[in-house]
């Protein structure tokens, strides 16, 4: 692998498809209103995954149907050695998933990953990590070792890695700025808020942190306002959710850090004799006391809904009234 004398850098290529046949990622990307978007939570989730806007470089996203395909930049081994780890653990995945939803609207975007380097794919040897380090070092962005034009993007006909970023992705950062003035405008919100994403880095993860809440969402089909969950909200989920409410909670951790291991297990334990309800109140409660105006119902009804609490979430929308939601 690379000499002290010499600075390590490597490549890869980062395969995306979402299993819903409703959504499919390279129409997204190529649609002039939904790129930036998109792009923003590709950002977001590699920032989360090396702890630092900087620790991953896009070079170019390529659309191959059903794939979106990103080509990968590490210019560090710790960052590479993060992101793998992150990739590894499904960190990565569910991060990604949680910002495609809040920056597209939706309630859910379920996802599958492939990692490849030259003609490796790397998902069969995440165990071996100094394996994949060295693999992704051997794809220097300066085209790598030769004779893998053809195989370094699983056949793809991508060629082999370019030295500079893509003239695309540049002009994409000059148009985040722009999503992101107009979001907050939209939704009454400061535009500090889009100062994390030139931060040099981040000690926490970034997950939800930069993008104001969508004003509306869909949810089976139907379109709603993105409101703040309400008191009576709090209530019904609490009375309703009985024994799922650990496992909404660890949907909501994705992207809230105050429900981060172990908060919800010593939740559980502390209110333990004042039974289900309880337990489930003060998680949510800690849920919306840490994350303020970001508390939203869609938040909420996207992890009942990754946890098949449908007719909990229906109930919370005034889908319907009189069936019982446990």
């Amino acid at each position: 692998m690379a000499g002290s004398s010499t600075p390590w850098v490597g490549s890869a290529y980062l395969f995306l498809q979402s299993t819903c046949k409703t959504i499919v990622l390279p129409s997204l990307y190529e649609s002039s209103q939904k790129k930036p978007s998109v792009f923003m939570a590709l950002k977001l989730a590699l920032a989360d995954s090396t702890g630092s806007m900087n620790g991953v470089d896009m070079l170019k996203v390529h659309c191959s149907h059903p794939h979106l395909i990103v080509q990968l930049k590490f210019c560090k081994q710790e960052n590479c050695r993060r992101f793998l780890q992150s990739y590894r653990e499904g960190a990565l995945q569910k991060s990604l998933q949680s910002h495609l939803q809040l920056s597209l609207a939706m309630t859910m975007v379920p996802l599958e990953m492939e990692l490849k380097a030259g003609s490796e794919h790397l998902d069969n040897m995440l165990r071996d990590e100094d394996r994949c380090l060295e693999c992704i070092f051997r794809e220097k962005v300066n085209g790598g070792e030769g004779g893998q034009a053809e195989t370094n993007s699983g056949g793809t006909g991508l060629g082999k890695p370019d030295r500079l970023r893509d003239e695309e992705i540049t002009e994409l950062e000059e148009r985040l700025k722009s999503l992101t003035l107009h979001q907050s405008i939209n939704n009454n919100i400061a535009v500090k808020d889009f100062a994390p994403l030139k931060s040099p880095s981040l000690p926490h993860p970034s997950q939800g942190s930069s993008l104001p809440p969508p004003v509306t969402f869909i949810f089976q089909g139907q379109q709603f306002d993105n409101r703040k969950i309400t008191p009576d909200d709090h209530q019904k989920f609490a009375k309703f959710v009985s024994k799922k409410w650990k496992q909404v909670g660890r949907s909501l951790q994705k992207s809230c850090r105050a429900l981060r291991d172990p908060v919800i297990d010593n939740l559980a334990l502390e209110y333990e004799r004042e039974g289900l309800y309880e337990q489930a109140y003060q998680m949510l409660l800690k849920f919306i006391e840490s994350e303020g105006k970001k508390a939203t119902i869609a938040r909420l009804i996207a992890a009942l809904e990754e946890n098949g609490l449908i007719s909990l979430a229906e109930e919370l929308l005034g889908l319907h009234y009189n069936e019982d939601c446990s």
